[in-house]
């Protein structure tokens, strides 16, 4: 089954003043698939995954050259409206960061943020995020209480029912799991497969297991650059380039 492409980078370049970050970057991101980037720390994984939403544009004295599109359309432009761009394109960051609000308001936010006034609009799409993200079961009983409340784990699960609540089309997780203990990291697995179904993902992870687990396809950074792309089996039983072999292998990195 051919998935269409649903963001790209093409001949991305990225700089933090005069530091170059990325180099040439040409990476398609297929449709309701989950893309892994893999590489050693620093490579530049989680500032490409940045630029996908633009939080890049948060950090004074960077700029991107070349493009990133979303459905074809050039999202990198200063004309475009980020805030509908990230309303599309959501993310989850590493450590949990739920807002100090009930469960309920935590997963409402966005959507009264973006004007949404209709109650039970809102109820049943706090709802249904609450079942996207596996976590509906063990909260539904205390949707207002404090989400600090919460486990490292459930508060990762809400922060991914937080992200699609508003429907986006692209879920970007910045190692979701990497703060988290073997049980936990499993259940956000487990989510990661079947949020595939609705959603294109792409993740940064730093454990190659995990993305030999999760993903569909798996892009290798090092030092800036995009060594190799193809299949997760692929890249993980044979890399085509010798760098990829060293670090799935574990011989570097």
């Amino acid at each position: 089954m051919q998935h269409s492409v649903k963001m790209a980078a093409v001949d991305l370049d990225f700089y933090y003043g005069r530091f170059k970050a990325l180099e040439s970057i040409n990476l398609e991101i297929p449709e309701r698939r989950v893309t892994a980037l893999i590489g050693p720390s620093g490579c530049g994984k989680s500032t490409f995954l940045r630029c996908l939403n633009r939080m890049n544009d948060l950090i004074a004295g960077t700029r991107t050259e070349g493009a990133v599109l979303l459905d074809g359309v050039k999202v990198n432009v200063p004309s475009l409206d980020v805030v509908e761009l990230r309303r599309k394109v959501g993310m989850v960051f590493q450590k949990p960061n739920p807002f100090p609000k009930t469960i309920f308001e935590n997963v409402a936010y966005g959507l009264r943020v973006g004007g949404v006034t209709d109650r039970n609009y809102i109820s049943s799409q706090v709802e249904k995020s609450l079942v996207a993200a596996g976590l509906f079961t063990e909260v539904k009983d205390r949707l207002h209480d404090s989400a600090l409340g919460l486990s490292g784990g459930q508060q990762q699960r809400l922060c991914i029912a937080r992200a699609v609540a508003l429907e986006p089309e692209v879920l970007l997780m910045d190692e979701p799991a990497s703060a988290l203990d073997p049980i936990a990291t499993q259940k956000i697995e487990e989510l990661i497969a079947e949020l595939k179904r609705n959603y294109t993902i792409a993740i940064v992870t730093h454990s190659m297991q995990q993305a030999a687990r999760v993903s569909d396809l798996t892009a290798f950074f090092y030092m800036g650059k995009l060594v190799e792309v193809g299949p997760t089996e692929a890249i993980f039983t044979r890399p085509a380039n010798q760098q990829t072999e060293d670090y799935v292998t574990g011989r570097f990195g």
